[in-house]
């Protein structure tokens, strides 16, 4: 029986034109690096900012994880709202929505991001633009380790790098209570979009632990004999 041929590996994406999902103006002719700071020890929680090679702050992300509704904002260097994203509870793939500036109107969707299982050992997140409601196919592929804290991200059919992120640990980042990831996104990509798709996934690790959590309550479970036999009785 003939071997099945293997689908090719994935390239570094060359988009000839610009590829925007939030906007064009956040797409490069070049490979953009960032960096993305995240703010551990907050009580506000879901802030980050976003610099590039020059320590320029290009976005800021605010949030509020005591509300009841999680949502972030991500905001430009003048601190203008440039899209929302909205968790959507009560959802088994964890899904968040992103809209532009600050609404919630379906009408201002732009696209969805969920996990492609409820229960994942490493990260696969598919996103679909607003307009391929029958969400069939995903548009772009975020895929990664949870524990490493890094991701690839590709297009649909996963033929074409978009976007590398990993995490830099430092003695001060660890000392001031921050996350630091590096950020490559490639040319006449959406960097905006990349950055919400980086956040979006921040959050899902945190919510992964908890899967950990309870698979490994689970397996110990399983473990256990069905009947214990208690001497004297």
């Amino acid at each position: 029986m003939a071997q099945p041929i293997p689908a090719p590996a994935p390239t570094v994406a060359q988009f000839a034109n610009p590829l925007p999902v939030i906007c064009t103006q956040y797409c490069a002719p070049y490979a953009v690096d960032l960096a993305v700071v995240k703010k551990v020890m907050t009580i506000s929680g879901g802030n980050f900012v976003v610099t590039d090679n020059n320590d320029n702050v290009i976005f800021n992300v605010k949030g509020n994880l005591m509300t009841l509704h999680d949502a972030r904002v991500l905001l430009d260097a003048a601190g203008n709202p440039i899209v929302t994203l909205r968790e959507k509870r009560m959802t088994a793939h964890h899904r968040w929505n992103v809209y532009r500036g600050e609404s919630k109107e379906p009408s201002d969707l732009i696209f969805t991001v969920k996990r492609s299982s409820t229960i994942q050992r490493r990260a696969k997140l598919h996103v679909f633009l607003a307009n391929n409601t029958n969400e069939e196919v995903c548009d772009f592929m975020v895929e990664g380790s949870w524990a490493e804290k890094s991701c690839v991200v590709y297009t649909g059919d996963r033929t074409n790098i978009i976007a590398q992120m990993c995490k830099k640990t430092t003695v001060r980042s660890v000392l001031v209570g921050k996350d630091n990831y590096s950020v490559t996104v490639h040319p006449n990509v959406d960097y905006a979009f990349i950055v919400a798709l980086i956040v979006i996934l921040d959050d899902m690790n945190h919510i992964t632990d908890m899967d950990g959590l309870f698979f490994n309550l689970a397996m110990s479970k399983a473990e256990l004999p069905s009947s214990v036999n208690v001497p004297g009785k």
